[in-house]
């Protein structure tokens, strides 16, 4: 059972050529390793390990380039790392199977198992942690015109029906996430945000997705490279409002801002 009593942090590690920051790219296993050991000296609980971007407008890449992307990986940060909690990026059935034979230990699904029909019983069978996260479309086409008449309540019950539905197959222990920029304007995002705490009557593990996203450089009128600034601010807003995991690209920062907001709650 995954027990997570206070704030922690995944780091975001994609062995692929086109995540949209390319701080967070890494191809070879040396570099990999390399990263993987930072993140954790500066306090990461897990690292998520993603072969395939899926960024707006991303191309969809195939099962078997994915696991030529991510299969090694894991199995030398397994290896290497054996306290760390490998989380997998994917939406398909065969890499979560054969990502968790490596060494990974939740399977992280931006797709509610939507694009691949034999990825929830794969879990199932797995009995590993499971990210249920929403998304509006599909990567390739999810930020043309998303629409939503109250995005809160929208995203809130189809997590809510869908998270029974997971129980009722057999998965046991599942996190939430409400898939900040997927398939999200700017103003949808923002209002996520100030409405997370909403997303604690779930009673699961809410992961808060946002590092470096549009919505902050935009916003900004600046670039991924330069939202770290940005996206500590909206982590704080999300730690306040109930996130107990950031997703993050820079580890250091968001944890001396879980260290931080501690102490304040405390005084």
């Amino acid at each position: 059972m995954l027990v997570i009593d206070k704030p922690v942090v995944m780091g975001i590690i994609n062995a692929t050529p086109d995540s949209f920051y390319g701080g967070s790219r890494f191809t070879g296993i040396d570099q990999i390793l390399l990263q993987a050991e930072e993140m954790l000296k500066q306090g990461a609980t897990f690292l998520d390990i993603g072969g395939q971007s899926t960024r707006p407008g991303s191309e969809k890449i195939s099962v078997d380039e994915e696991l030529a992307r991510v299969v090694k990986p894991i199995e030398a940060i397994a290896k290497n790392f054996p306290e760390a909690f490998i989380s997998i990026d994917t939406y398909y059935s065969k890499v979560a199977d054969e990502a968790v034979a490596a060494g990974a230990n939740i399977v992280n699904d931006i797709s509610a198992g939507n694009m691949d029909e034999n990825l929830i019983s794969t879990v199932v069978k797995l009995k590993v942690p499971y990210v249920l996260m929403h998304m509006q479309g599909t990567p390739q086409v999810m930020q043309q015109q998303p629409q939503y008449k109250n995005v809160t309540s929208e995203v809130l019950d189809f997590l809510i029906a869908k998270k029974q539905a997971l129980h009722q197959a057999g998965i046991a222990d599942i996190i939430v996430d409400p898939g900040f920029g997927f398939g999200k304007t700017i103003a949808h995002n923002f209002e996520l945000l100030k409405n997370l705490s909403v997303f604690s009557m779930l009673k699961a593990p809410i992961l808060l997705g946002i590092s470096r996203k549009s919505s902050i450089y935009k916003t900004l009128g600046t670039t991924a490279d330069d939202a770290l600034n940005g996206t500590t601010i909206l982590n704080t807003i999300g730690l306040l409002n109930g996130a107990s995991i950031l997703r993050v690209h820079d580890v250091k920062e968001a944890v001396e801002a879980i260290e931080l907001l501690q102490v304040y709650m405390k005084a």
